[in-house]
């Protein structure tokens, strides 16, 4: 089901959207480059339709929820949830494409993915986690109201292309009822 707040909606790519897709993620491939691992190489339209359909599955397995971010039906960035280590929490993730930063869709498709994941009865808590250097990602969680909680080295996964190699580790614990 979509999710939505005023002109900024979250639905999971369709397979129809496979040239939609590739060339968003192509446009915005170079201001990806620095933080992303996957948009190191050139991204293909077979990339593109394996996401697709990689995130249905990942959907329907309860693991992974991938979203197209769309601003008045036009598809801007991708915004997901995932189980990570933390056994109660999921961790958000999303990207803009680069004409589309500055307007807060970032940060009104993650308050919507935290809303999505207090929804499930399991989840305690939503982590964002980001490099150091990745100042733009580091503003999301701080207006949505999110504490940091961690910077861990080495990283996660190996720093590339902009990284410092530092996570930024960022949590909001469900609201007391």
């Amino acid at each position: 089901m979509p999710l939505s707040r005023g002109h900024v909606t979250l639905r999971p790519w369709d397979s129809g959207e496979v040239d939609v897709l590739h060339r968003l993620v192509a446009e915005a491939q170079e201001s990806l480059r620095p933080w992303m691992s996957w948009a190191d190489d050139e991204y293909t339209r077979e990339d593109a339709a394996a996401f697709i359909v990689r995130s249905a599955e990942n959907r329907a397995a309860g693991e992974v929820y991938s979203y197209g971010i769309f601003v008045a039906g036009a598809p801007v960035g991708t915004a997901g949830m995932e189980r990570n280590e933390v056994p109660d929490a999921l961790e958000i993730g999303y990207w803009l494409h680069p004409a589309h930063t500055g307007h807060g869709y970032a940060t009104t498709a993650a308050g919507l993915l935290v809303e999505e994941a207090f929804a499930l009865p399991w989840v305690a808590r939503v982590q964002i986690w980001h490099d150091a250097a990745n100042a733009a990602s580091a503003g999301v969680p701080r207006r949505l109201g999110f504490t940091e909680i961690a910077r861990r080295t080495p990283p996660r996964e190996p720093a590339f292309g902009g990284e410092v190699g530092i996570d930024v580790i960022w949590e909001l614990t469900r609201p007391s009822r």
